[in-house]
């Protein structure tokens, strides 16, 4: 139970309380603020605690990240020695630390300084700072710049671990035709909408999980667009389990200039993929790659560090693996648990020791082959309050990802449960426009959004 004077700070209290694998049975909390001073009183099991911080204030947004961050610190500092215990990412609960980073940094205050005090470890310190330096180049706050997303919601089937609103294919075919008649008008409909295209991502569900007749309506579809405003944009298709890979479909890509594809094998053991309910093995991700190879795709693999039975061992070897492939890009994950996953129904939390070794030897074993961490971002939930990071070599960074974890430009979405974004980066201000989530809805009512969003982007 979490009570707090101060309503836009229950949630924000509520996730630095869900750091921690002991839970309080009551938080009561009183906050006031008095020249220049904030004051946070708490009452965690009828123990109290008093917090005294000043800063100066410069508008009530200000006043509210500040207040935010001071509230979130003294509970965690609380908690931790409650329990004994010290998260990697200290009182930092947002998803995107690198975005803290930056903020701080160009209101010229130092960042370090900050997540130090925040009680963040100094090797996480140390990613952030790499990060951005991978970004140099990348990285670009202006506004009007657009990302276009392409949802692609069919999987062959629904993994364990996964909570996306995604249909498994064999049992929704009968939605392919009419939602991509619905995806094709809202594409059409979307040029209006576009600025400085930097980007083009299809990405699900599973891409490949259409037939190539069906893959192509969409690749159709945006060519207009794509040749309108920017012929040299990064475009990717996150093409997926290795087991619906074809020759035809990748000859397609190429064919309409699709430069960077993602290969999904999740783990290099056969055994966890049954348990995770994949119906590939590694050989066909083996088989995948080197089909794939032959287009001169820029490719990235995803890794899930915690998956179910997995040992330390055993996801270092798959790191290696994946190194081995020679990859452009690869991604490490750890196991985040969310309403709507199977997994989630059996499992209420993620023991995190083994876990946070996985990703320290990923992160070694990554940089001593060359490749550089280029954005990050963290979930509610995810295994031992650890990251996920994006790694790349050098020079073969994915500007949709940089754009999408930085918000740093508008992202355009078309198709069912797409979440677009406009970003005004002079205001400070994201605005936020979703989709209906499930197939029917959205088909019956493309005609609605398509207006909608027309206006959203005005």
């Amino acid at each position: 139970m979490l009570v707090t004077n101060c309503s836009f700070l229950e949630n924000e209290l509520l996730d630095a309380a869900r750091l921690f694998k002991t839970q309080p049975r009551s938080i009561l909390h009183d906050f006031r603020f008095a020249e220049g001073t904030f004051y946070n009183d708490f009452d965690v099991d009828g123990e109290k605690y008093s917090f005294e911080d000043s800063a100066q204030v410069c508008d009530e947004l200000h006043f509210k990240r500040l207040e935010r961050r001071f509230a979130k610190l003294r509970l965690y500092e609380i908690l931790s020695e409650k329990y004994g215990e010290k998260m990697p990412w200290g009182a930092l609960t947002g998803i995107r630390p690198t975005k803290l980073a930056y903020t701080e940094r160009e209101e010229g205050n130092d960042y370090v300084a900050l997540f130090r005090k925040m009680g963040v470890r100094e090797e996480n310190i140390r990613l952030v700072a790499a990060t951005i330096a991978a970004q140099e180049g990348i990285y670009e706050k202006k506004d009007g710049n657009t990302d276009l997303f392409v949802s692609i919601p069919f999987c062959p089937t629904k993994c364990a671990y996964c909570s996306f609103i995604t249909a498994p294919i064999d049992k929704t075919k009968h939605f392919i035709a009419p939602y991509l008649d619905a995806l094709e008008k809202e594409i059409a409909a979307a040029e209006d909408s576009v600025g400085n295209l930097r980007s083009v991502y299809i990405g699900g569900g599973t891409p490949f999980a259409l037939d190539t007749p069906d893959l192509e309506r969409v690749l159709r579809a945006l060519q207009p667009l794509i040749s309108r405003f920017n012929e040299k944009a990064e475009y990717t298709v996150e093409a997926g389990r290795p087991d619906v890979f074809t020759e035809e479909k990748l000859a397609l890509l190429q064919r309409y200039g699709v430069n960077r594809i993602c290969i999904n094998p999740q783990t290099f053991s056969n055994e966890t993929l049954v348990k995770i309910g994949r119906k590939h093995t590694v050989e066909d991700f083996y088989k995948a790659y080197s089909m794939a190879e032959k287009y001169g795709f820029s490719v990235n693999i995803d890794l899930i560090a915690g998956l179910e039975g997995e040992t330390v061992e055993t996801f270092a070897q798959g790191v290696k693996k994946a190194v081995e492939t020679g990859a452009d890009n690869i991604t490490v994950h750890c196991l985040s648990l969310k309403s709507g996953a199977k997994l989630k129904e059996e499992i209420s939390y993620i023991e995190n020791d083994s876990i946070s070794q996985m990703v320290a030897l990923s992160r070694t074993i990554l940089s001593e082959a060359g490749y550089e961490p280029y954005y990050m971002y963290r979930q509610k939930y995810q295994a031992g309050n650890n990251e996920n990071v994006g790694w790349t070599k050098k020079g073969k960074a994915c500007v949709y990802n940089v754009d999408v974890m930085e918000e740093t430009a508008d992202n355009l979405a078309v198709g069912a449960n797409a979440v677009s974004k406009r970003v005004f980066n002079e205001k400070g201000l994201i605005t936020r426009f979703a989709s209906q989530k499930d197939l029917k809805t959205y088909i019956e009512r493309v005609d609605e959004i398509i207006e909608k969003k027309r206006k959203f982007f005005e």
